[in-house]
């Protein structure tokens, strides 16, 4: 099974391909941002972002995809703009007929480092533990999207024990 996870945003999306082998080891297929420019309109940076997801998908054809789910913090410009990175995501992950699972920032956290609360650093350790590299994904976007990918697998083996 191959997972496409997605750490949304409009100036980066951080995304990463995760597959379960057979043996049930997890291994990183491919991983990475996509950036656009503030200094392009936001129509421009949502096509950006559209295009490139969708070649990412027609060239690795994940099996399903997940999208970590929006916080809402204290600034609502940023959730906004992030809002709306999220819908040509969603956009362009529904025009390709994947499965979609969005989850929330500390369901990730909880299901790589078994705690709610835990911090990017940690995070990352535990990303580049679980898939086996020699260093941590960079950048950011990308570790977290990995994240987000294995909490995808983990809660999709989990889903299939109770079917």
């Amino acid at each position: 099974m191959l997972t496409l996870g997605i750490d949304p945003g409009t100036a980066i999306v951080g995304y990463g391909l995760v597959r379960e082998r057979s043996d049930g080891a997890l291994e990183a297929v491919e991983y990475g941002v996509i950036t656009t420019s503030p200094a392009f309109p936001m129509h421009e940076r949502l096509v950006t972002i559209y295009d490139t997801l969708t070649q990412i998908i027609e060239l690795f054809k994940p099996d399903q995809a997940a999208v970590e789910e929006m916080f809402f913090g204290k600034n609502v410009t940023t959730a906004i703009t992030v809002a709306q990175g999220r819908g040509a995501i969603l956009l362009s992950l529904s025009k390709a007929k994947l499965p979609i699972h969005e989850y929330k920032p500390n369901f990730i956290k909880q299901s790589i480092s078994g705690y709610g609360n835990a911090k990017k650093p940690q995070m990352q350790e535990m990303v580049r533990m679980l898939l086996n590299l020699e260093t941590i994904p960079r950048p950011d976007d990308a570790a977290d999207a990995l994240a987000i990918a294995i909490t995808d697998l983990h809660n999709s083996q989990y889903a299939s024990l109770l079917d």
